[in-house]
């Protein structure tokens, strides 16, 4: 007797793999809606989905897990025109492959931006994504390769020690010390044996830097005059100077840098929400970079990709180590991705902002 009908539990998967499917090739995204005035406003951004075409050979699907909020978004974002998928990075994990290299549930870090689902041929990804395997976490989280394993812990690691040179027992200041970047580059800076002194915002970050990051001290820029909060933390003055600040707390710690004092700088979060028409006059600092004899370099940590795996075997060894924790801010949701973004550039995290699938 011919069977009409295929076994009804065959029937149930074989729908419920194509309806899986079917939901995998959308994509729901975060759009860069308008411009910012100010803080970014929720407003500032608008979500919705897109289809996303069957694999082809050489492909795979990415599924986001973790993204990234970060400082530079508030800048780097305003270049690019209105309508574009919000920039940033995310790891994701491979829920389908076509690639032999890259099999089920492996995780990848990309510069997707802030978007759900991805496809791309590993192959031929454009140099901008920085798509790459993690290196092998054992049972380290893969959110890690957003923070210390990633781009704040290379740039913590490649721009104090390859332009700040830091010595024993020589003083490094660090600004936005409470952040991804600024805690990892105090740490780095406790290894070499240096002192190290964080500049961050309110008593409880302040403790947080010197009784849970192993700072030396920490300078409250809320509460207390920095220059004269500098003369008791620093009293033999500052070597070297890592920047992620800007503003009048540069300038306090310029001043009060020794001869030959090194500085790095990383960034300006101080100015990033404000008009250029509202920044303040620019001090008069001239005289001390000639009578001093200051180097100052900005820098952008792409500049050190050909030794990007350097940075971060370095850091995973040092963690295993005991000798550098990884402190991450998490928020749940990939719906709350511009309210992390606002509350970061508020200040309201320790260590990496970071954002989660629920899954």
């Amino acid at each position: 007797m011919t069977r009409l009908f295929r076994p009804l539990s065959i029937t149930v998967k074989s729908y419920v793999r194509f309806y899986s499917n079917q939901l995998a090739m959308q994509s729901r995204v975060f759009k860069y809606a308008r411009r910012f005035e100010g803080l970014p406003k929720i407003t500032d951004f608008e979500l919705k989905t897109e289809e996303l075409k069957a694999l082809e050979e050489n492909e795979i699907l990415c599924e986001g897990r973790f993204w990234s909020v970060d400082p530079y978004m508030r800048v780097y974002v305003e270049r690019h025109p209105l309508g574009i998928t919000m920039i940033g990075g995310q790891v994701a994990k491979v829920i389908e492959s076509k690639h032999p290299k890259y099999p089920l549930n492996s995780w990848i870090f990309a510069y997707f931006g802030w978007s759900t689902h991805n496809i791309i041929n590993p192959d031929k990804a454009p140099e901008e994504a920085q798509f790459r395997s993690l290196p092998e976490l054992g049972t380290l989280s893969p959110s890690l390769a957003l923070g210390n394993l990633g781009m704040p812990g290379n740039t913590a690691y490649f721009g104090l020690l390859e332009l700040c040179h830091p010595k024993p027992n020589e003083t490094v200041v660090v600004s936005g010390a409470a952040g991804a970047v600024g805690s990892a580059v105090g740490q780095i800076a406790k290894i070499k044996g240096c002192r190290v002194v964080g500049i961050a915002g309110g008593p409880e970050k302040c403790s947080w830097l010197t009784k849970e990051m192993g700072f030396d001290a920490a300078i409250d820029y809320k509460s207390q005059d920095v220059r004269k909060a500098l003369k008791e933390t620093a009293p033999k003055g500052v070597d070297c100077y890592f920047d992620n600040v800007g503003g009048e707390i540069s300038s306090a710690v310029i001043r009060h840098m020794n001869l030959h004092g090194r500085i790095a700088v990383c960034g300006a979060i101080s100015s990033y929400n404000d008009d250029v028409k509202n920044w303040p006059k620019v001090p008069h600092l001239q005289p001390e970079f000639v009578f001093k004899q200051l180097k100052m370099e900005g820098f952008i940590v792409t500049r050190w990709l050909h030794r990007w795996m350097e940075g971060i075997l370095q850091i995973k060894q040092w963690m295993k180590e005991g000798k550098i924790k990884s402190p991450e801010t998490f928020t749940d949701g990939f719906e709350n991705l511009p309210q992390a973004l606002i509350e970061m550039l508020q200040g309201k995290n320790v260590g990496k902002a970071i954002v989660r699938a629920k899954i």
